[in-house]
């Protein structure tokens, strides 16, 4: 992390520098000490450039110029969303920053850091990557500046663009720029675009490939905008889609084919590689996200949910991939070996943490397959939803010596754990301390059917079977409950009748997700639009500020202080009657 650690260590030079938004952190859950440890593992020298100065590019010259690229990444969130809340207000803290502190990484970090490395070492290739390079690959709405802005990498003007998880992008890129090749002769990776200048775009089209609506044209028009989404999700498969192109002011980006899921063996061989876990000593206040996520296992990564509000379709894919139960109980070991730790595991988790090991009963099926979801709006046939791999792996952890209890924190699927009675037992039993997180969502099968979620009615049966099995166990335990406010489709009527459900049933949720559009989700096409990108069909979306109040008001009804918000929402819908319910 230092030009001294370099020194120490003996090198002339660094093969690659990763640039990173966050503090430096070697745990698998961040994002470049898990590239770093890839590229290490290939006999690579890697720096990590955390939270550098971006004003002039001093920093970005302290390692010296690298031999092959810089990889570049706004870290494990959009610099945007770290930044600003839904109402577009700054953050009083960065939970990725030494201390909590504010302020360590600017806007829009990924074109910011590209433009220093390039001030820096104007021949080094540059690779942007990470959450935000991958939600931004193409013309996309920004919220914060209420605008279509155009492709990150033509903004940052980065050589490569690795979308999705990247560890085999990553390694063919390093490995053939090793062996000599130029940037240009990389075109060919999957899960990664690259840009055509005004010579190449002119020769267009490329054979192949599909031609999206142009930046231009998705920024002023709105169908064109929901074609584009609607093409670049259902070319999400890895398996049957095709190249993407768009056209932007006289240049263009092409999009190859995601990369193929890890196998178990690579994903074991990822999670073993010698993370150290702990933050770079060098910081003298903890990291927040960190401390979150020290104890936690990462048991698969992969979501066929395909949720409007989420990222995780096109981030890390819809294909479940999962460590084998040895890798995970040698992780757990290790884990309780830590001096003076604990001996819990804080979640043996994942993205969703009942999807472990499920797949298509006939992969073909799955890999001609352009559905966004696996589950909505019912569960596909042909997904096998069997928890018995999951119930196996959970029983072999807690059967290791010195752990006294691994609780699941991940969001589970309630639709899926409904399938199996045995697995909503065990979480009561053995996995639960006393609250479980889940997350209905809403209540409204209208607004649920736009979020892409199950019934109300799946959520009431799993929260009577999880607290019937609780009372089984002699617990006491308790459901904490996700909703989210002012999401497209949701009126004041909706909240309304949301809150009177809620007050009836004594649910006071505590924390409120305020819709915040973030790049290239489904849902921020719609709000953006006002169109289903699907059927074209026009969605409500409360965009007013003074409607987003009085939503989140409505969900927490319990306050006193939001009394007159919601008394206005009531009368804004002619529901004066509703009062008497949330108000006694």
């Amino acid at each position: 992390m230092t030009p001294e650690e370099v020194k120490k260590r003996g090198w002339d030079a660094v093969d690659v520098v990763l640039i990173t938004g966050d503090a430096y952190v070697d745990h698998p859950s961040f994002a470049m000490a898990l590239v770093g440890r890839v590229l290490e593992a290939e006999g690579l020298r890697v720096a990590i450039l955390s939270q550098p100065g971006w004003e002039n590019c001093a920093d970005f010259r302290k390692f010296g110029r690298p031999r092959l690229f810089f990889g570049v990444s706004a870290g494990n969130m959009d610099s945007m969303i770290n930044k600003y809340t839904h109402n577009r207000k700054i953050r009083s803290t960065d939970e990725f920053s030494p201390g909590a502190k504010p302020g360590l990484r600017p806007d829009r970090a990924t074109i910011i850091y590209s433009q220093r490395a390039r001030e820096a070492y104007p021949d080094v290739p540059i690779v942007a990557g990470g959450i935000e390079a991958t939600m931004r690959r193409f013309a996309h709405y920004d919220y914060w500046s209420d605008k279509v802005r155009k492709s990150v990498l033509l903004d940052s003007k980065a050589d490569l663009l690795v979308y999705g998880m990247g560890e085999r992008q990553i390694r063919e890129i390093a490995a053939r720029l090793k062996a000599g090749e130029k940037i240009p002769a990389l075109r060919d990776i999957r899960g990664t675009a690259y840009p055509l200048g005004a010579k190449e775009t002119a020769a267009l089209p490329l054979p192949g490939a599909l031609e999206l609506p142009s930046a231009g044209e998705v920024a002023g028009d709105r169908v064109k905008f929901s074609a584009a989404t609607r093409i670049i999700y259902e070319e999400s498969n890895p398996y049957n889609a095709k190249p993407l192109v768009q056209k932007s002011e006289g240049r263009a980006v092409v999009q190859n084919p995601p990369a193929l899921p890890l196998t178990t063996e690579e994903m074991d061989a990822v999670y073993g590689l010698p993370f150290t876990k702990r933050a770079h000593p060098s910081y003298k206040e903890p990291i927040p996200a960190l401390e979150m996520i020290k104890d936690s296992i990462v048991i698969h990564r992969g979501c066929f949910g395909g949720c409007s509000f989420c990222s995780l379709t096109l981030h890390q894919g819809r294909f479940i991939q999962s460590r084998s139960p040895a890798s995970v109980e040698r992780e757990a070991e290790e884990l309780l070996k830590t001096p003076r730790h604990p001996g819990n595991i804080s979640d043996l988790g994942a993205p969703s943490a009942n999807m472990y090991e499920m797949r298509g009963r006939d992969l073909a099926v799955c890999q001609a397959c352009r559905k966004i979801s696996c589950v909505h709006p019912v569960i596909c046939p042909n997904l096998d939803t069997d928890h018995k791999p999951l119930l196996a792996l959970m029983r072999r952890i807690r059967a290791i010596k010195g752990l006294k209890k691994a609780f699941v924190a991940s969001g589970i699927r309630m639709d899926l754990a409904l399938r199996c009675g045995e697995y909503i037992s065990e979480i009561a039993r053995f996995h639960t301390g006393g609250q479980l997180k889940v997350a209905p969502e809403h209540i409204s099968p209208k607004v649920l059917s736009v979020m892409k979620k199950p019934s109300v009615e799946v959520f009431k049966e799993f929260a009577d079977k999880f607290l019937a099995e609780s009372k089984k166990a002699g617990k006491e335990q308790y459901l904490v409950l996700y909703f989210i406010s002012a999401h497209p489709g949701s009126t004041l009527a909706d909240m309304a009748d949301l809150a009177v459900f809620l007050k009836e049933r004594n649910i006071r949720p505590q924390q409120i997700n305020d819709f915040l559009p973030a790049p290239m989700e489904l849902a921020t096409s719609i709000y953006f639009t006002g169109l289903d990108p699907f059927t074209l069909e026009p969605v409500y979306v409360p965009k007013k500020e003074t409607e987003r109040r009085m939503q989140r008001a409505l969900l927490q009804y319990y306050k006193p202080e939001n009394k007159p918000l919601i008394l206005k929402a009531l009368r804004e819908i002619n529901r004066a009657d509703l009062a008497r319910k949330l108000f006694h």
